[in-house]
């Protein structure tokens, strides 16, 4: 095999060390030379390290994307050398030798012969950014265990207002929360009244979801859990400021991502900032679709697909284009809404004993399928810098009018109908 690169340099990163592997191929030897050096990942050695690999003439260095501590590593080399961030899983060394060093030189090996492909590392104002959308995204998400961990302890005293109310955390949900802490507990009447707006229309029921065993000891552990959550709202609150600031550049670009149905500011932030709003770094929308981990993988030998389901993609991304997927598929007025129902319908029929089964992987598949597809439209928009245009919700009927009539006969004569059509007449 052919090498592409005559000086190497192959890193296996842990948290306190690194083990650099250097492989220089020679004229006229069989083997390359192979020189072994270890760091600490404290500044002053990594900065030794790239002295190091600087004065060696290394042309390319390959390293493994293993959980955060590549980061520093990273940092120190960007922009001194040529660096191939890597999966892991793509580069996995023979099983039974596995050294430190045999990590190091199989990567140096893999490297020298250009067999690695890099991971896609943005570059650092997109990296600042993804700091503050994960975290919005985290944050946003104790928030809700927080409100899940109240509604429990609200079911533990005999109060059902998560019964009747929608969001416990609300303005109403708040005030009759607060009432109970100060102790106005025996009046379930004088509590439904403190209801606002449409939630008015329910104070019988929340006159009877009200009555519980509400004590002081429950009255201590919601005030913990509302004082909690406050705490994440006001932190989300301050992301949501500074996610703003640094958006400056990219607001063009994210008035062109809302215009997709189902697709909030901060769905469009996240996407911007896991993708580097770059579209040029994704040759195609397929392989943005691929890298995301939207698309079915491929499994196939002697003419037999074992297994075409999703790879593991991008999490962040994918789990807010989970959201927006979800919000348009409920649409009854958009493309997208149209083609939720139509996959989510035409799942092979299964035992009737699966059914709750078989409509929730009819649903994931669905949704997987609207996520493909958001992002195939946000490819092509950023690259034409257009809006999004809807097909409607009548494009299948439009565009496939002879199976849509089909279908509809079909279905009739099922209910035991007898069809004939008659087309309409210019004078009807």
């Amino acid at each position: 095999m052919d090498v592409i690169y005559s000086r190497c340099c192959g890193l296996d990163i842990h948290q306190a060390t690194v083990v650099a592997c250097i492989l220089v191929s020679e004229a006229g030897k069989a083997k390359p030379r192979k020189v072994v050096r270890t760091f600490r990942t404290v500044r002053r050695e990594l900065e030794e390290l790239r002295a190091w690999l600087v004065e060696q003439e290394i042309s390319t260095v390959v390293m493994e994307g293993t959980g955060v501590y590549w980061r520093p590593v990273y940092a120190v080399l960007e922009g001194h050398l040529e660096l191939y961030l890597v999966n892991a899983r793509h580069v996995r060394n023979v099983p039974g030798r596995k050294t430190d060093v045999s990590d190091a030189a199989w990567l140096a090996e893999l490297g020298a012969h250009g067999l690695v492909r890099a991971s896609f590392v943005p570059p650092e104002p997109i990296r600042m950014l993804r700091d503050l959308t994960r975290a919005r995204t985290t944050i946003a998400q104790a928030r809700t265990k927080e409100i899940g961990r109240l509604e429990t302890l609200l079911e533990d005293t005999g109060i059902k207002l998560s019964s009747v109310a929608c969001e416990i955390t609300g303005v109403s949900g708040r005030a009759m929360l607060e009432a109970l802490i100060n102790g106005q507990r025996d009046d379930p009447a004088a509590l439904a009244d403190l209801a606002k707006r449409r939630l008015r229309n329910k104070i019988p029921l929340l006159t009877e979801a009200l009555q519980g065993r509400f004590n002081d000891h429950h009255a201590f552990m919601v005030r913990l859990y509302l004082d909690r959550i406050d705490a994440h709202e006001a932190d989300i609150a301050r992301l949501d400021a500074r996610i703003e600031e640094a958006m400056a550049p990219f607001r063009p670009i994210r008035e062109l991502l809302v215009s997709i149905p189902g697709w909030s500011h901060v769905i469009a932030n996240v996407f911007i900032a896991e993708t580097g709003a770059d579209m040029s770094v994704f040759p195609t929308a397929a392989h943005l679709a691929s890298w995301a981990g939207v698309t079915p993988s491929s499994n196939e030998s002697a003419g037999r697909i074992k297994s075409a389901k999703t790879l593991p993609g991008n999490r962040h991304l994918k789990a807010a284009l989970g959201v927006a997927a979800l919000s348009a598929s409920r649409s009854t007025d958009t493309y997208f809404g149209a083609r939720f129902r139509r996959i989510a319908g035409r799942r092979p029929t299964q035992p009737a004993t699966k059914k709750s089964r078989r409509q929730s992987a009819a649903g994931q598949t669905a949704i997987v399928a609207l996520e493909h597809k958001m992002l195939t439209c946000a490819w092509h928009m950023l690259v034409n810098g257009t809006l999004y245009q809807d097909p409607g919700p009548d494009y299948y009927t439009r565009h496939r009018p002879a199976h849509t009539k089909a279908k509809a006969i079909k279905q009739l004569q099922a209910l035991g109908y007898d069809v004939t059509l008659e087309p309409h007449t210019d004078a009807a």
